[in-house]
């Protein structure tokens, strides 16, 4: 059984920052690719940011230059720092991790919740 517990979420000014963990845990052998996702009200989930195990990182272009993306694979957590944080970022947001166990399959997070006031 694998888990992915997200936090550090919450309610924030606009131009203000959270950082946002989530840490896998269970039977895992191996975690390739995590990530983050978001889906806002009315609206279908989408990319954020992604971080290979070997480091390497891709973000949505509505968050290149405020958000960054990083893991600690000796905790098998990845975070998610975001700066300058606008209105229309907040959503829910979601860690994704693929995890091998018997064999890959991708494991989302429950969601936690970012909420940024105008």
């Amino acid at each position: 059984q694998v888990q992915l517990v997200e936090s550090g979420g919450g309610l924030v000014q606009a131009g203000g920052s959270l950082r946002l963990s989530c840490a896998a845990s269970g039977s895992i052998v191996s975690i390739n690719t995590m990530g983050w996702y978001r889906q806002a009200p009315g609206t279908q989930r989408e990319l954020v940011a992604v971080i290979t195990s070997g480091g390497s990182t891709n973000y949505a272009d509505s968050v290149k230059g405020r958000f960054t993306i990083s893991r600690d694979n000796a905790k098998n957590t990845v975070y998610l720092q975001m700066n300058s944080l606008k209105p229309e970022d907040t959503a829910v947001y979601y860690c994704n991790a693929r995890i091998t166990v018997i064999r890959e399959y991708p494991y989302w997070g429950q969601g936690t919740q970012v909420t940024v006031s105008s």
